[in-house]
């Protein structure tokens, strides 16, 4: 059961990447307007292909060919791709909710492979060959705050997670902006994220711990970083259900991180084409 839970978490967060939730046109949108037996269940599907890089040494990319789009909106309760949240305020101001998620860093680690090697970290030649094998870590529970706000200046949103899973013990926030632009057929819309990231945070993941440490893999303690990245997603809508859908994503990691042994690339890349269908 939990190598098919882990199977699940790693589609969930290759998937996750693309972000490809639908934008309805705006006929839809008008058909729908004070319509109370209109569905609260939102499901959609992509065929494609996409792709998200892995930063760790010895690793490989995360490919996806589906992306699922599944969400439940109750009159509080809500479920989104993978979040579970309750909203506790909703007003003109803004929306704020109370939301748990699995951190999705540690899907990197689901990719990798042991290799012989024969030199160090340093580059030096070891006196003989050794197996460098990079360390596992597990999925952390985090509860959390966000804040949702929206106007015709373009949407903001502002959260804060702590682990209770007792995995990291660390915390991170966030800020997210994004401008949707709409055509008549078409959406466009650009984002920008800060995630600022604690050291337990940081280090949990990216640190080397003293038992894991090798002459080809030197301990490492991470402290706590910033993040950021920029992306977009567009859409032609074929139908008012099918469309065409692109999506790009580039992520910069942050300093104390992406100077890790355990990490090849400080850089993160996502892209995802393909056709979509909501139902």
């Amino acid at each position: 059961m939990k190598a098919v839970a882990r199977l699940l978490l790693s589609c969930w967060a290759a998937g996750v990447a693309c972000q490809l939730h639908a934008e309805p046109l705006d006929g839809a949108v008008s058909s729908t307007a004070g319509d109370e037996t209109a569905s609260s269940w939102r499901f959609g599907v992509a065929l494609g292909y996409g792709e998200r890089s892995n930063p760790l040494i010895q690793s490989e990319p995360l490919r996806v060919a589906v992306d699922i789009d599944i969400a439940w909106f109750g009159k509080r309760w809500f479920f989104d791709n993978g979040d579970l949240g309750f909203t506790l305020s909703d007003t003109a101001a803004g929306t704020f909710n109370a939301i748990a998620r699995v951190n999705s860093d540690r899907v990197f680690f689901g990719k990798t492979n042991t290799q012989i090697v024969s030199v160090d970290s340093q580059g030096g030649q070891l006196p003989e060959p050794i197996p460098l094998h990079v360390p596992d870590r597990d999925y952390a529970v985090e509860l959390g705050l966000e804040w949702l706000m929206d106007g015709r200046w373009g949407r903001l949103a502002v959260a804060g997670f702590h682990d209770v899973s007792n995995t990291h013990d660390g915390f991170s926030v966030d800020a997210e902006f994004s401008y949707p632009w709409y055509g008549a057929r078409w959406t466009v819309e650009p984002t920008i994220m800060l995630r600022y990231k604690s050291a337990a945070l940081n280090d949990y993941y990216w640190g080397v711990r003293a038992a894991e440490a090798s002459t080809a893999l030197p301990a490492y303690t991470v402290g706590s970083g910033l993040n950021w990245q920029v992306g977009a997603r567009a859409s032609y809508y074929l139908t008012s259900q099918m469309r065409l859908a692109v999506s790009a994503n580039y992520e910069r990691m942050n300093d104390a991180a992406a100077a890790s042994p355990l990490v090849r690339d400080p850089t993160v890349t996502a892209f995802f084409a393909g056709l979509a269908y909501q139902f």
